[in-house]
């Protein structure tokens, strides 16, 4: 009995011991910036701004770290023609705002040509993809909503993840960050 008694009260001081640590554990996991802030045209939240394909830059506007996970927000610009394999986010609804150039953006059977001002969302578990389309630069708002792990996603491979994985490495580790590859990319419309 006594050593059932030791075991409790052993237990209990450890809990009583950890608990600053729990509940600071539980406050960064719940944080959030709790002023408003500015991002400068043509700059970057945290002025590092990546690029993940030739002539492809992205400037995150909103984190996934300023809202705890709820939005991520950033601005692509594209100099080269075509865009990312039709695929499928699992728990992000996406949406696209062109800034300037033209794009084809397709979500589900519907291919939506978009130009400056236009604004094409993307339901969660539907298929999409999109492409720049024309000469000169393009550029895009892109927004997903939960964050999700794209930023994480987008952070590794501008650092070069995807260059030495298989096809096969390259569709798990989509999977690993919230979607999936489910078809080819988009081709620009035969007119």
């Amino acid at each position: 009995m006594k050593r059932n008694n030791f075991l409790k009260a052993g237990l209990a001081t450890v809990a009583f011991l950890a608990s600053p640590f729990l509940w600071a554990a539980e406050t960064l996991k719940n944080y959030r910036v709790d002023k408003g802030f500015k991002v400068d045209s043509g700059k970057d939240r945290f002025n590092h701004a990546i690029s993940l394909f030739d002539g492809d830059t992205f400037m995150t506007t909103v984190s996934t770290k300023d809202t705890n996970g709820d939005l991520y927000v950033y601005e692509s610009s594209r100099v080269k023609e075509g865009g990312p394999a039709l695929h499928t986010h699992f728990d992000q609804d996406e949406m696209w705002y062109v800034l300037e150039g033209e794009f084809l953006i397709k979500v589900g059977d519907v291919i939506h040509q978009a130009k400056a001002g236009d604004t094409v969302f993307g339901p969660r578990n539907v298929p999409h993809c999109f492409a720049k389309v024309g000469s000169g630069d393009g550029r895009l708002l892109m927004t997903f909503q939960p964050a999700g792990k794209m930023e994480a996603f987008f952070q590794k491979v501008s650092e070069g993840a995807l260059k030495t994985m298989s096809e096969a490495e390259q569709d798990k580790f989509r999977e690993e960050h919230g979607f999936k590859r489910v078809g080819p990319p988009i081709n620009q419309l035969k007119k």
